[in-house]
């Protein structure tokens, strides 16, 4: 068998990635001339097309962990990065903080507690600037510098129970026996707002002839209720730069999320959930903006800000998340009934696409030098979906289920893939220098044409939105058009009493007096007909002795008359009064006339009206 061509080195790995009959050097692809059966031509074929390398795979490599505890990071600042793993072992013990080199271990720490969560952040702007290893696990976070301890940070106590406080006195003073203690703790467990401690949990979870070697060793020890650390992420400082100092945000197991200073480690805000935050993710910087999405385990999504201790928004999803990442301005939420959700930062769905599996993880793909960001997908058939918004653009076996999963620079490789499977295995996968990832959907389904957006007019989407949002808050939009109306009309009842009781409407309503008035104004100035006309509407019985009078400002108007007697109202008929007022300024100004109807010898009006007058159009007689 001859071969022409030669293999290089994969310098990130410091292992040659072999293919059968294929050798990779650095994208460029040689080939072998030699004589293979159909199907070997075909298998070479098909991996060829492939997008990815498989560096390196060890099924047995012993790694148990979840996305939230990896990370790659230069951690001696020699321009290669590392593996950092938050190793669960086997849930009980061997917990370990692992660092990976290429395909071997590098170096390995022992954890007190199960690790839920593992971040690589820069604490200052000292040189050389290496990034620290936080590792939150139980309510400490352990930070590493240089692969060695360097700070471990506790949070703040929670408020004690009082009472269980005065039961655990009684029994250090040995007035109560264990039975008693356990009576008393039960009763305060189920009627107390304020939780039991762990200790006293832990009493009550122990069978009877355990109890008292319980209270004997734990009894002269103060009481602390601790919370947890559920959660944890990384926020930039000041600088949105990629080397800049980063501050710790986590989510704890009271609903709370904290804001640590990167060198003080002091609490710099604090912001509370209605639930407790499971995942999250966080953009922006402190001083500046800062966007923190959490996940929480009454299955919605809360949207905080900055200068805001409550959320912001909130995206209530139809099942519970269990994948949580950002891509843009845009979230992403992989659902526990099979569903890949995209949602704007406001809450907003844009698309939902339906998975053939379970999601086990999800990651973020991220090749700034390409302009190409995507979500990659772990499902528990095996299989690694890569989604460009809600496009499949790629697809991944894998021998095992994937429950962690890492894309980033690894060695000097960028764009490497790193993931752990079910049973401790470790896969390494190096994306090509050659792929390229189409806009279509690869998937099985209707054209690309169906899901380019119509270019709708503003009109038209401000109908359809207006449309969707009465048909989604019916009830709501009803209930409150009622109560507005009920206040319109209650309003307008007080307006109208209120104007009776003070005889400010043009209609009488005196029974014995039942008069109606109405004004016209004649004129385009400066002198104006006034005609006032009134009626008694009363069906028999005449009105005497009635007095009208005008009330208006001499320095703007004068009247030839401005108090009229009638002495008697016929029902039934009109009787107009006639009288000119003169407009004495020339400034384009008007004013109210008003008009006063009394019986005589009364200061009560029986009526009254305001006569808006109109503006001269002429110039005053001087």
């Amino acid at each position: 068998m001859h071969v022409d061509g030669s293999a290089s080195s994969a310098d990130s790995l410091g292992n040659c990635i072999l293919k059968k009959g294929w050798y990779h050097n650095r994208g460029i692809w040689e080939n072998k001339l030699i004589t293979m059966s159909a199907a070997q031509i075909e298998q070479e074929n098909s991996m060829a097309s492939s997008k990815w390398l498989d560096a390196y795979y060890d099924p047995v490599a012993n790694l148990y962990t979840f996305s939230s505890c990896m990370a790659l990071a230069d951690l001696h600042g020699d321009g290669e990065s590392k593996l950092v793993v938050g190793d669960l072992g086997t849930g009980a013990n061997n917990m370990k903080l692992k660092v990976f080199r290429g395909t071997g271990l590098l170096s390995e720490n022992t954890l007190l507690d199960l690790p839920t969560g593992l971040v690589a952040f820069l604490m200052d702007q000292h040189e050389p600037r290496t990034p620290a290893v936080a590792v939150a696990s139980g309510p400490y976070i352990y930070v590493y510098k240089n692969l060695r301890p360097y700070f471990k940070f506790t949070l703040p106590s929670l408020e004690i129970n009082g009472l269980e406080q005065d039961v655990w006195s009684q029994a250090r003073e040995d007035m109560i026996d264990t039975m008693t203690l356990k009576e008393m703790l039960e009763g305060i467990r189920d009627k107390a707002e304020v939780p039991l401690s762990v200790r006293s949990l832990r009493f009550l979870m122990l069978e009877p002839q355990d109890m008292e070697a319980f209270v004997n060793l734990h009894k002269e020890q103060p009481i602390r209720r601790q919370t947890v650390i559920t959660c944890i992420g990384t926020l930039k400082k000041n600088m949105a730069d990629e080397d800049a100092v980063s501050c710790l945000v986590i989510g704890t197991e009271n609903k709370d999320v904290f804001i640590l200073d990167p060198e003080a480690f002091t609490i710099l805000s604090k912001m509370s959930l209605p639930s407790v935050p499971t995942m999250m993710d966080v953009t922006g910087q402190f001083d500046v903006e800062f966007r923190i999405t959490v996940a929480c385990r009454n299955g919605n999504i809360y949207i905080l800000r900055r200068d805001s201790p409550q959320p912001k928004y909130c995206i209530e999803l139809s099942a519970h998340p269990v994948g949580l990442v950002r891509m843009g301005k845009n979230v992403v939420v992989g659902c526990a009934q099979e569903t890949l959700q995209g949602y704007t930062q406001k809450g907003k769905k844009l698309w939902t696409v339906y998975l053939p599996a379970p999601v086990t993880t999800m990651g973020v793909m991220d090749l700034p030098t390409r302009g190409f960001q995507a979500v990659l997908v772990a499902l528990a058939s095996c299989e690694v979906h890569v989604y460009r918004d809600k496009n499949l653009v790629s697809t991944i076996k894998t021998p095992d289920v994937v429950t962690s999963i890492c894309f980033g620079r690894y060695g000097r490789e960028d764009g490497t893939l790193i993931m752990t499977t079910k049973g401790g295995g470790l896969i390494v996968k190096i994306l090509k220098r050659t792929a390229v990832f189409e806009d279509r959907d690869s998937a099985p389904g209707p054209p690309l044409a169906q899901s380019i957006r119509l270019n709708v007019p503003k009109k038209t989407k401000l109908y359809v939105d207006q449309t969707m949002r009465e048909r989604e808050n019916a009830v709501a939009m009803h209930r409150a058009f009622q109560m507005d109306l009920s206040r319109l009309r209650l309003a307008a009842a007080r307006a109208y009493v209120k104007a009776l009781e003070s005889s400010l409407a043009p209609m009488s309503a005196s029974i014995t007096e039942p008069l109606k008035m109405n004004a016209v104004v004649q004129g385009l100035g400066p002198s104006f007909k006034l005609t006032l006309n009134i009626q008694n509407t009363a069906a028999s019985r005449p009105v005497m002795n009635l007095v009208v009078c005008f009330l208006f400002d001499e320095r703007l108007y004068s009247m030839k008359t401005a108090f009229f007697k009638i002495p008697l109202l016929v029902p039934g008929l009109n009787y107009p009064i006639d009288t000119f007022v003169e407009c004495l300024t020339d400034k384009g100004i008007s004013d109210i006339i008003k008009v006063f109807v009394l019986r005589e010898g009364k200061s009560a009006p029986l009526l009254t009206a305001h006569i808006n007058m109109p503006i001269s159009e002429g110039l005053p007689l001087i």
